[in-house]
């Protein structure tokens, strides 16, 4: 560990009063250890992991950490704060702030030394030495694990002597849990999880064992201590790899943060579950899910905003390929051989090899082939999300039913929420050990096709039809101002998170329309694509005519921001966002809404579900289209320029006016 933490990287009296201050504080120990080679672009790294998540920890514990490309080797920074920073913790101000830097590519010896420092800051004894400690070089070795090796017997020897203690007194074995923690960095939170749940196994008398899925490696928990197990926890904030081996038990589902702060809460809600006999709808169907993309966040406890939220993501993400290219493919044969070639006969009789209209037609046709999926996958992946595999069925059969009624998009959302809704009914119904098999791949797909196919044909279809007509007509009939809010609206969702839920639902509105394509929805269509292209556009131009408002790392993005802003990329923008929200994330709003309504206002359409400047031969009004795009850009690098001009000017005039003040003052304008 000796590599890791040196006397120069500890703070004992650490006079930051932000995170962000605290942050930079023990970075620039890091740089000047020359363990970090570029600090604005590793403290943005840094941002952006803590906006995943905050990272601070009930017991007076800050642990900002990430993995960055700006770091030559793992390094650890402790500082130690006497008035406090605020973390994010339920029970206050950290005085104990880690700030852990891994590169990018970090081995994995060095990880495991990390992963077992955040186990240590479960120990109290540990945090009080932590705190009492007065010289930097010791606080480093005890840090490091330069203690004593007889004040703490081996994990494993403790928790065996613990459970064979119990065992004797109570004359059984003990109530078995395996758990599963990790979070999206795998480097603290994840351990920390592992060590809390197990220390209160240890005090309840539980046998807790943990398979931790973060950097330090994956070793799954052998299949005969799952088999044993009465219940099972998992604490964890990104998907958990392999579900399905952990079916048929009593399941408690939670954030990662949960198994650090209320282990014996969790406990002890296993125990509930295991004796009234509670399984988790796990099927076989999640041995091919989690790899770590997914949300994961125990959404059994999610607030039902959150879960819904989630559902419907599922299903949009699952869509969007179809949609791409379904309706790239019917935008391409438009532009070969014009609208009329939509009502062209089927190519599987008519087709002449030397012919462009034959050509287009096959494109047309094929996209359209593509794009009769939408509404079904759609249905189909927001019950996935919400039941797993057996609500495949139900859900691609309520998407169907609803494209049959007339239903559309709308219809296709309502039909997944109840295929999901109905499968997760059927399941939570007890049932005999010899059925458990079958109940997955034919009876819940059986019932819950039946149920889903009768409330869509005969309860809910026709007026969810109704009210799809309604909104078409909206659509249509939107003109001046009203169609300029609208552009607003969109433009704001589009640039808010840049890729995010709020973005998706723009965009997914927009796809929608194009299921039944109307002059109004084709606006739509064109005012979402339009938008999004302007966070990467903004911040590129800026980083052009600015330079010096910009890090290095950040004038290197900005050449590729150009590229993907104009593929209609809109993440490319995130790294600035990241770094820099307050005055990256309202500026590039601004844009976006100025282009959207303009878009609107333009009567630009798009028939293509994809922005970039290679669509705009299939855009109605090009140059008015490109114009609210160039508009939106100049507003949104004009606002950015302005604030971060600011923000500049003003550390600048402190430093002016601290240059005659204390050596104290000095270190606080720095800081």
């Amino acid at each position: 560990m000796s590599e890791l933490i040196t006397a120069e990287l500890v703070d004992l009296d650490l006079s930051a009063t932000t995170k962000d201050a605290a942050a930079r504080s023990l970075a620039e120990r890091m740089v000047a250890a020359h363990r970090v080679t570029d600090l604005d672009g590793f403290l943005a790294d840094v941002a952006a992991r803590e906006a995943q998540m905050p990272t601070g920890l009930d017991g007076g514990i800050g642990i900002p950490h990430c993995r960055s490309e700006h770091v030559n080797a793992p390094t650890l920074a402790f500082g130690r704060s006497a008035a406090g920073i605020d973390f994010g913790a339920a029970d206050g101000p950290a005085d104990l702030i880690f700030l852990i830097a891994a590169p990018a590519g970090a081995d994995d010896d060095h990880l495991t030394i990390l992963s077992g420092l955040a186990r240590r800051l479960m120990d109290p004894e540990f945090t009080a030495a932590l705190r009492a400690g007065t010289d930097p070089a010791a606080v480093a070795a005890l840090i490091r694990g330069e203690e004593p090796a007889e004040e703490h017997a081996p994990e494993e020897e403790r928790a065996e002597d613990t459970e064979s203690e119990t065992a004797e007194a109570t004359g059984s074995a003990p109530f078995r849990i395996v758990a599963v923690t990790s979070c999206p960095t795998g480097i603290a939170h994840t351990y920390m999880a592992a060590e809390s749940l197990a220390a209160a196994g240890r005090a309840e008398g539980v046998e807790v064992t943990v398979e931790t899925q973060g950097s330090a490696g994956f070793k799954k928990l052998d299949a005969g201590v799952i088999a044993a197990a009465d219940a099972v926890i998992w604490a964890h904030d990104v998907e958990v790899r392999e579900k399905a081996r952990f079916r048929g038990k009593p399941l408690v589902d939670v954030g990662v943060k949960a198994g650090i702060n209320r282990p014996a809460e969790l406990i002890a809600e296993a125990r509930r579950k295991a004796e009234r006999g509670e399984v988790a709808a796990v099927s076989e169907a999640d041995d091919d899910r989690g790899s770590g993309d997914g949300d994961g966040s125990g959404a059994d406890h999610a607030h039902f905003g959150v879960r819904l939220r989630t559902y419907l993501m599922s299903g949009v993400s699952y869509m969007v390929p179809f949609v791409a290219a379904g309706g790239l493919l019917i935008a391409l044969s438009f532009a070969i051989g014009g609208y009329e070639i939509a009502s062209a006969k089927s190519v599987a009789d008519h087709f002449v090899w030397g012919e462009a209209d034959s050509w287009a037609a096959l494109l047309n046709q094929i996209g359209s082939a593509a794009f009769a999926f939408l509404v079904p996958v759609l249905a189909g992946y927001i019950a996935y999300g919400m039941a797993d595999r057996p609500a495949l069925v139900p859900g691609f059969v309520g998407g169907s039913v609803a494209l049959t009624v007339n239903a559309g998009f709308l219809g296709g959302l309502v039909a997944g929420l109840l295929a999901g809704a109905v499968v997760m009914a059927i399941q939570r119904v007890p049932v005999h050990a010899t059925l458990r098999g079958i109940m997955p791949v034919l009876v819940i797909p059986l019932i819950a096709s039946a149920v889903v196919g009768f409330l869509m044909f005969i309860v809910v279809g026709k007026p969810i039809a109704s009210l799809q007509n309604a909104l078409t007509d909206w659509l249509n009939g939107l003109s001046g101002s009203n169609a300029v809010i609208l552009g607003v609206v969109l433009g704001l969702m589009m640039c808010f998170d840049m890729g995010g839920p709020l973005n998706k639902v723009a965009y997914a509105f927009a796809v929608g329309g194009l299921a039944d394509p109307t002059d109004g929805s084709l606006k739509v269509m064109a005012a979402v694509m339009a938008a999004g292209m302007v966070p990467p556009l903004a911040m590129a131009l800026a980083t052009t005519v600015r330079k010096k408002l910009f890090t290095k790392t950040e004038r290197e993005n900005g050449r590729a921001a150009w590229v993907l802003g104009a593929s209609f990329i809109t993440e490319g923008a995130i790294p600035f966002a990241a770094a820099d929200p307050l005055r990256v994330i309202p500026s590039v709003m601004a844009g976006g809404a100025v282009t959207g309504a303009l878009s609107m206002a333009f009567g630009a359409t798009l028939r293509a579900p994809h922005g970039g400047v290679f669509v705009v031969p299939l855009i109605g009004e090009p140059f008015l289209y490109l114009l609210a795009i160039a508009a939106g850009t100049l507003v949104a690098t004009a606002l950015v320029v302005l604030l971060k001009g600011a923000r500049r000017a003003a550390p600048d005039a402190a430093g002016e006016a601290g240059a005659t003040g204390s050596d104290d003052s000095r270190v606080t304008v720095a800081a």
